[in-house]
């Protein structure tokens, strides 16, 4: 089976992360995959939500948002003016937040708040699960350098988080789609797992014709191979921004090569 980029059925897209493109945020990164592009920036308060004041612990929470030309044509006008978030981007912000809370040790973080913003520039299938896997970077650079700045004195970092898809297209399984092979899946999944490969969250839906457990599972399998290769891309990324992740680590937690 051919593919649009003219890939391998199981390789992922060519990634290419710029850190600090915005320079006012604790952590950035301008977080680019093929044609799919979000700048996903990290900011750290010493505040936590109303509910959690007292308790001596954090929190973190993600917000979502397309940009108005993500797309080939301009999307109607942007949320936050005269209407609310759609369904579909809480839907998505809150699975940004859960796939990140589990690198996180709140309890270590003290009573702050990490807020990851993922804002999609450019749109080619996959804006969720970039937005993990950038958003962890933009997330494990802020708190390396609160950690270097004396703000931080607990290593809060419990594993590094990333995320693919995987579809079932043209009767193969294809790692990472572009919009193109996403529309005309027969199943599309997404695969949020651990640089040590514990899964955080799977979402698969079929369109149409169900498919076998023996089918998921091989899923499942290519997208936990596609999350391995991502997460070295993360620590030699953060590598050359001065950021080792193998201090910001719990004891005994680093499994980095």
């Amino acid at each position: 089976m051919s593919r649009p980029d003219g890939r391998s059925l199981s390789d992922p897209r060519p990634v290419e992360m710029v850190l600090d493109f915005h320079r006012n945020a604790e952590g950035s990164v301008l977080y680019r995959a093929g044609g799919t592009v979000v700048l996903c920036t990290a900011s750290i308060d010493a505040t936590v939500p109303a509910w959690m004041i007292g308790k001596g612990k954090g929190w973190l929470t993600a917000e979502y948002q397309m940009h108005p030309r993500a797309s080939r044509q301009r999307r109607e006008a942007r949320e936050g003016r005269g209407k609310g978030p759609s369904g579909r981007t809480q839907e998505i912000q809150r699975l940004i937040g859960r796939a990140l809370r589990t690198a996180i040790d709140l309890d270590a973080l003290g009573e702050r708040t990490i807020t990851v913003d993922c804002d999609v520039l450019e749109a080619d299938g996959g804006t969720r699960t970039a937005s993990i896997t950038g958003g962890f970077v933009a997330a494990a650079l802020a708190i390396g350098r609160v950690t270097r700045g004396g703000l931080l004195t607990r290593q809060v970092l419990r594993d590094q988080v990333a995320a693919i898809s995987v579809g079932h297209v043209n009767g193969g399984l294809a790692l990472d789609l572009v919009y193109e092979e996403d529309s005309a899946a027969r199943v599309d999944a997404n695969v949020v797992a651990t640089a040590r490969g514990a899964i955080v969250e799977v979402q698969a839906t079929a369109e149409g014709e169900a498919i076998v457990r023996e089918d998921l599972d091989r899923m499942i399998d290519l997208g936990l191979a596609g999350v391995g290769k991502l997460v070295t891309v993360q620590r030699e990324t953060l590598a050359r921004g001065g950021i080792e992740l193998s201090k910001l680590f719990q004891q005994g937690r680093w499994e980095g090569t």
